[in-house]
């Protein structure tokens, strides 16, 4: 498969780059992956005119950050949604017949929360856009090493997650903590899979097609 990836030098994009092994990889973003050979490199809003004449059949967006981090509402919302959006896109415009991405558990829309809203935002976008299928990946909180900048926040949830994840009831489990390679190994498992329509995959799902 003729891949596109954003994200790759994230906390799952790194996880899953050398889970795609086989398959043809083109990376996507603001800073080069040392020793990929097809990247496409420049600012998010210049992604669309770097995959022009391009060709894939899988687009995967693994974008996220927080808004700590990214500085502002205005700062997270133009990674986490406009850039998805664009990336999104213009792969369906390279051809791409199947997309994955990364969002959140909790995502919607008409949430009240500003992040769960941009990442709802983000999943009705790339709905828009008329993939033949569409994988979207509700994770619930990561678990791994991030390195970059400190989420004291987050880290003091992961800390406390053996606890909450075992007083979380089985109905609930899409809200227990999740490790980021397995997230990556099940996007690697559903690069293309058969079928059409659009497919919402949480802890449960993301656990079966890690191979746990």
């Amino acid at each position: 498969m003729k891949i596109i990836l954003a994200g790759a030098t994230g906390l799952i994009g790194g996880l899953l780059l050398p889970k795609l092994a086989g398959h043809d990889v083109t990376l996507i973003g603001r800073r080069s992956v040392h020793g990929h050979d097809r990247q496409l490199i420049g600012e998010a809003n210049e992604w669309p005119a770097l995959m022009v004449g391009q060709s894939f059949d899988i687009a995967i967006s693994t974008l996220g950050t927080t808004q700590k981090i990214a500085g502002s509402k205005a700062a997270f919302a133009a990674i986490d949604r406009d850039a998805v959006l664009a990336f999104g896109m213009a792969a369906k415009q390279c051809g791409a017949r199947q997309c994955i991405t990364v969002s959140s558990v909790g995502a919607d829309e008409t949430a009240s929360n500003f992040y769960l809203k941009t990442k709802g935002e983000a999943e009705a976008g790339l709905r828009a856009t008329g993939f033949e299928r569409l994988d979207v990946i509700r994770p619930g909180l990561l678990r791994g090493n991030r390195g970059g900048p400190a989420r004291s926040f987050e880290s003091m949830m992961i800390a406390a997650s053996p606890l909450t994840d075992l007083l979380t009831p089985r109905s609930l489990d899409h809200y227990r903590s999740v490790s980021a390679d397995d997230v990556a190994k099940a996007i690697a498992a559903l690069c293309g899979v058969t079928g059409e329509g659009q497919h919402i995959h949480h802890n449960r799902e993301v656990w079966g097609l890690s191979g746990r």
